[in-house]
């Protein structure tokens, strides 16, 4: 596929296009992917200019291992400037204490969460992988089934709904030193307020890994687990719009338990560029233009999942209330691997998922990045349709990347 973007406006073309033509292609490579496909990966979305601008600035040269006002390094009166700022934002726009806006990712930011409150060998009670948790929810390839001793809850096989009553009986079995509630793929808003229960019940530590939800919290569409969580853990990018990072949220208590599970026991030097695109995109997302984003991806999301079963999908849980639904491609004849295959090929770029049923790969995908580009309802019933031509033809695909093609022409993320 021929490459149409220029680097004028993208990229410093008397820079990266000159010293190394080969690296520039693959970046506009990348770009034309980017805009030419319908990008409906939950976790995945389009960074506003003034991110990117932050991403490629000159803070990414500093050396910062520490905090503002103590660093490890001199000439750091700038980036403590800059970190400052992102604190103090993102504990506004999130209602919290302290926040530490180091991690380098959502999974740095569960192990610093784990290493602040845990020792090797607790009990963690999580939700299992076949149900929707993350590899930091005990997966043994992973350091959380590692070092800890991970207890798995899950969701009810016919609703697809978090069984609140196997959460309670689990913990008062296993008696964990810590809850953790999250997932990757779990389409409807999390009772915290039910898991803070459990876990005063039983003594333990509530951690809410809000990766997914963050994002509408800050913007007023979803329930906000920090009044309930001891600690919550997130990331910076996918419905937040930030650049990809972490954070961690949590009372004035655990502040200095935090901090020092984030540096130094679990990473070095802060990435001072990053930080800086964080403190751009909590600005942002402190906007009114933000709100009505964050509500309209949940609107698109809705749209979406009643368009897909009506064109006889399988949706779990019967609908969404958040940015991301999980499907059953079953009904037309196709499973999740070789539905996502026929879509990619057809232009549409999501992901698979475990179903509640055992053994069943179905597909996640996201309405974030695609609202960030302008696209409504009307747009989301189009995209239905299209992705169910797609899985019951897959002679289709042609003519139906076609008008992917054609669909975000008209809805370019960076417009010029």
């Amino acid at each position: 596929m021929p490459v149409t973007h220029t680097l004028e406006g993208q990229l410093p073309a008397d820079v990266l296009g000159r010293q190394d033509p080969e690296l520039a292609e693959i970046l506009l490579g990348e770009l034309e992917r980017q805009t030419t496909t319908l990008q409906l990966i939950a976790a995945e979305n389009f960074t506003s200019p003034a991110v990117l601008a932050a991403l490629g600035s000159p803070l990414a040269n500093k050396y910062a291992e520490g905090y503002p006002g103590a660093r490890h390094h001199g000439g750091c009166e700038l980036v403590d400037v800059a970190e400052r700022v992102a604190m103090e934002r993102a504990k506004a726009l999130f209602g919290a204490d302290h926040a530490n806006v180091q991690s380098h990712s959502g999974s740095s930011a569960v192990l610093a969460a784990y290493a602040a409150l845990l020792r090797p060998g607790d009990t963690v009670l999580a939700m299992g992988l076949p149900h929707g948790g993350h590899l930091t929810h005990g997966s043994p390839a992973n350091f959380s089934g590692r070092w800890f001793d991970f207890v798995g809850y899950g969701v009810d096989p016919e609703s697809g709904l978090i069984d609140h009553e196997q959460v309670r009986a689990l913990a008062r079995t296993h008696r964990p030193k810590a809850i953790v509630c999250g997932s990757i793929s779990y389409p409807r808003h999390i009772d915290y307020a039910a898991f803070r229960e459990v876990a005063d019940e039983v003594g333990a530590y509530l951690i809410a890994d809000a990766a997914h939800p963050i994002g509408l919290v800050a913007g007023g569409a979803a329930p906000s687990p920090v009044p309930y969580a001891d600690v919550v853990c997130a990331t910076t990018h996918k419905v937040l719009r930030g650049p990809r990072g972490g954070m961690l949220l949590c009372g004035s208590d655990l502040a200095e338990r935090v901090d020092r599970a984030v540096f130094p026991f679990t990473q070095g030097g802060a990435q001072m560029h990053t930080i800086a695109a964080k403190a751009v995109a909590f600005g942002e997302a402190a906007t009114p233009a933000f709100t009505a984003y964050a509500h309209q991806v949940v609107a698109n999301a809705r749209a979406l999942a009643r368009s897909l079963a009506a064109e006889g999908l399988t949706v779990t849980t019967g609908g969404t209330d958040t940015h991301l639904l999980t499907v059953d491609p079953a009904p037309l004849g196709v499973e999740g691997r070789t539905a996502r295959g026929r879509l990619a090929a057809a232009g549409m770029v999501l992901d698979t998922c475990a179903l509640p049923h055992p053994d069943v790969r179905g597909l996640r995908l996201g309405t974030a990045a695609v609202t960030t580009q302008g696209m409504g309802e009307a747009e989301m019933t189009r995209i239905a349709a299209l992705f169910a031509a797609a899985l019951r033809d897959e002679a289709a695909g042609r003519r139906v990347r076609e008008e992917v093609r054609d669909l975000t022409g008209r809805f370019p993320p960076y417009p010029g």
